[in-house]
């Protein structure tokens, strides 16, 4: 018999939702790999944003990210795609934001691109005073901040636009993914990485401000996960709110990594590294202490 609740479907039945299974995390990743299965061993993005969701307890979207540089293919997006603009010129962590926490379909353009940071890692303007001074806060010097902003890493040409959505919303193919989460999750997910992908140590980077912008410019570049503090304006300016730190991961090996999660998941018991086996990836009870450990009681005899 299956617990839950209903809903209707479109023909009128009553059709359960097992919602017990739901809370099952071994099961409901059996579930979900199962679905790979039948999706030619891939997860679905929505599989991929409910493994997230469920089993490492993210709160947000995970973003896509498009970079247009084919005009066709921005044509055929802006014809058949159910999206929105910007009123006025904004920043692109603003955009991401929105799509993170509003579920928007957005696409931007250099006119509606109101951060002259993204504006340089996009290549939608050289290298000049302004951005230098932008920088000169956190260095010691003219020279060094010049210096600092020329290791950023840019696109390789200008884009002719950019998208962004909700993964499972994305009427596109993402270049990149980008998210945002607690610490401890960013552990998870970066050790599942390693795994998925045979890499260690696992080097992330960060950089002098534009952490969102130049963060997802740098995975698009050189296609590798990376963990990254927020920059001071991504904090400030109300897109953040408990510490959280971004995630970016290049979207051709979200899958796998997830996908490896899951296994790991049924293998384990549960997707806690804190506590082996335990549903929780946060789980903030020592693993070694004798006072925090629990049994069964032994039965009383009759």
């Amino acid at each position: 018999m299956t617990s839950g609740n209903k809903t209707q479907t479109d023909m009128g039945v009553a059709k359960a939702i097992d919602t017990d299974m739901y809370m099952d995390d071994v099961e409901l990743a059996k579930r979900l790999l199962e679905n790979a299965e039948q999706n030619g061993g891939k997860l679905s993005n929505s599989d991929i944003v409910f493994a997230l969701r469920n089993l490492l307890k993210m709160k947000y979207y995970p973003v896509a990210v498009k970079y247009f540089f084919d005009q066709a293919e921005l044509d055929d997006f802006e014809n058949n795609v159910e999206y929105k603009t910007a009123l006025k010129p904004i920043t692109f962590c603003a955009y991401v934001a929105a799509s993170r926490q509003g579920g928007e379909v957005l696409l931007g353009t250099a006119d509606k691109m109101g951060c002259a940071n993204a504006k340089f890692v996009m290549k939608w303007k050289e290298l000049d005073d302004a951005e230098i001074k932008s920088h000169l806060k956190y260095t010691k010097d003219w020279d060094q901040a010049e210096r600092f902003v020329k290791t950023k890493k840019r696109l390789p040409e200008a884009p002719l636009a950019f998208a962004t959505a909700p993964l499972h919303k994305a009427p596109f193919t993402p270049d990149i993914i980008h998210g945002m989460c607690d610490p401890l999750q960013s552990y998870h997910l970066g050790n599942d990485w390693n795994a998925a992908f045979d890499n260690h140590p696992l080097q992330n980077v960060m950089t002098m401000n534009s952490s969102i912008c130049h963060g997802c410019v740098q995975c698009h570049v050189v296609q590798k996960f990376n963990v990254t503090q927020m920059c001071s304006s991504s904090y400030t300016a109300g897109k953040t709110e408990q510490g959280e730190v971004n995630w970016i991961m290049p979207y051709k090996q979200m899958e796998p990594t997830i996908h490896w999660m899951l296994e790991r998941t049924i293998r384990d018991g549960g997707v806690s590294f804190p506590r082996t086996g335990e549903t929780y990836p946060g789980f903030d009870i020592c693993k070694l202490c004798p006072f925090l450990t629990f049994t069964k009681p032994k039965k009383k005899k009759a």
